[in-house]
C-alpha cells in the first residue's frame, strides 16, 4: 500500500500527462469537425431579457379588503365588454385576483357594475 503511494507522487511529479477538457454535446450533435470553422461559437442569447413582473397595486398600497361599493376602482379590473380581466392583464396576486372577482360579482348583482357589454352600451335595442 505504501508503494503505491510512492509511484503516484513520482508519476505526478513527471507532468508528462496533457491535461484533457471534456466535451459536452448533446445527444444529436456532429462532432466539431462536422461543424466548420465556427465549431466552437456560443449559443444565442435568449431573448426576452430580464422582464420582472410587475408588483400587484393592492399589495403595493397594502389594501386588505377590496370593497364591491367602490365601483370607480372596481371598473378598472372590468373589459369593455364586462368580463373579468385575468391576473395577466391585471397584474394582481391570487389572493386579490379572487377578492376582486367575489367583489366584482357582488357589485353586478345590486347593478353597480355590467354583466355584459348590452348593459355597458345602454338599452339600444330597444328590448325590455
Amino acid at each position: 500500500m505504501y508503494e503505491r503511494d510512492t509511484e503516484y507522487e513520482d508519476a505526478a511529479e513527471e507532468d508528462t500527462v496533457e491535461p484533457v477538457e471534456p466535451v459536452l454535446r448533446s445527444a444529436g450533435a456532429p462532432p466539431d469537425a462536422a461543424r466548420g470553422p465556427a465549431g466552437d461559437q456560443e449559443r444565442p442569447k435568449r431573448r426576452g431579457g430580464g422582464r420582472r413582473r410587475r408588483v400587484c397595486i393592492m399589495c403595493a398600497d397594502k389594501i386588505k379588503v377590496v370593497d364591491y361599493k367602490n365601483v370607480s376602482f372596481l371598473r378598472r379590473y372590468v373589459s369593455d365588454r364586462g368580463r373579468i380581466e385575468t391576473r395577466r392583464k391585471t397584474s394582481a396576486c391570487a389572493k386579490h385576483q379572487r377578492a376582486l372577482s367575489s367583489a366584482i360579482k357582488r357589485a353586478r348583482h345590486l347593478a353597480l357594475l355590467p354583466y355584459t357589454a348590452g348593459h355597458v352600451r345602454g338599452m339600444s335595442t330597444g328590448h325590455r
